[in-house]
């Protein structure tokens, strides 16, 4: 909020304007969802007064300075979980905003996220993505620790359209063991999101060795394992907690699944009716 204030230091503002700014001042994350109407019953003050304090800040008016604020907000919760990576770290430096309106905090750092798969992915990235999970043989699926999570669901929507899918977290047995057979017409699907893990960046070295084509789906351009990438999907992870936001991630996942659907057509209608056919006779769905 440090931009905000310093542009009220620069502003004529009136003792009514004042009144107005000080409160979006010490409510930042209220203020983030009222609207003008809302503020000025709340301030008992004129909706005018409000819309003119926007306009003394030099914003065309209230929502295009609440754009602004929404903006200003999420950026600096954001810069929790960019900046510090170990999770004991960034549940205290979450703590330490005193943030009280928790869901709509998180509401809007969700938002980023999602919105953040149409920033930075076009549909061509999309669909060479998903013409090389079509052409390739063998489908590795690469994820450590809580990326699992994500990725095991994205085994069961991909092994129901695709064939020789291949998770490689199994406990017994580690993601090289499951990976040494991985040729040039295979290839390594891996989910990597902060904490990066070595064990990963070994496994896609390998990939890369035997000519295997990578998709990697990570949180930006520059993140460890993206250099391995035949295809990079990337989508942002942020929360104003200890943890990563996946939920961007899912949409992802979603939007190749979907897309992989289209392609594929009735090719996998009798394989759904066969897996159903079998899961119907346990009742189990």
């Amino acid at each position: 909020m440090s931009e905000l204030r310093e542009a009220m230091k620069h502003a004529k503002l009136t003792k009514t304007s004042r009144i107005i700014g000080e409160y979006i001042l010490d409510h930042e994350t209220d203020a983030c969802f009222m609207t003008s109407t809302e503020l000025a019953s709340l301030l008992d003050v004129s909706e005018a007064s409000v819309i003119r304090f926007a306009r003394a800040l030099g914003f065309t008016g209230y929502m295009d300075f609440q754009k602004s604020l929404r903006r200003s907000h999420t950026e600096r919760l954001s810069r929790i979980s960019s900046q510090v990576a170990v999770p004991y770290e960034r549940l205290q430096a979450s703590m330490a905003q005193h943030d009280e309106n928790y869901i709509q905090e998180f509401l809007m750092n969700t938002q980023t996220n999602i919105t953040s798969v149409i920033k930075n992915n076009t549909q061509d990235t999309f669909d060479a993505a998903i013409s090389l999970l079509m052409e390739s043989r063998r489908k590795y699926i690469v994820a450590s620790r809580a990326n699992t999570g994500v990725a095991s669901y994205f085994n069961l929507l991909l092994r129901h359209q695709l064939p020789d899918v291949i998770p490689t977290w199994e406990s017994s047995v580690n993601v090289i063991d499951h990976m040494c057979d991985i040729g040039p017409e295979d290839c390594a699907i891996l989910f990597s999101f902060p904490r990066y893990s070595e064990m990963d960046r070994q496994a896609m070295q390998m990939a890369e060795d035997a000519g295997a084509k990578i998709l990697v789906i990570a949180d930006r351009p520059s993140a460890p394992l993206a250099r391995f990438a035949t295809v990079l999907l990337t989508v942002d992870v942020d929360t104003n907690t200890f943890f990563n936001s996946y939920v961007g991630v899912q949409l992802v996942m979603e939007i190749l699944m979907a897309g992989l659907s289209r392609k594929c057509g009735a090719a996998n209608a009798e394989k759904l009716q066969r897996i159903d056919r079998y899961i119907g006779t346990l009742g189990v769905y």
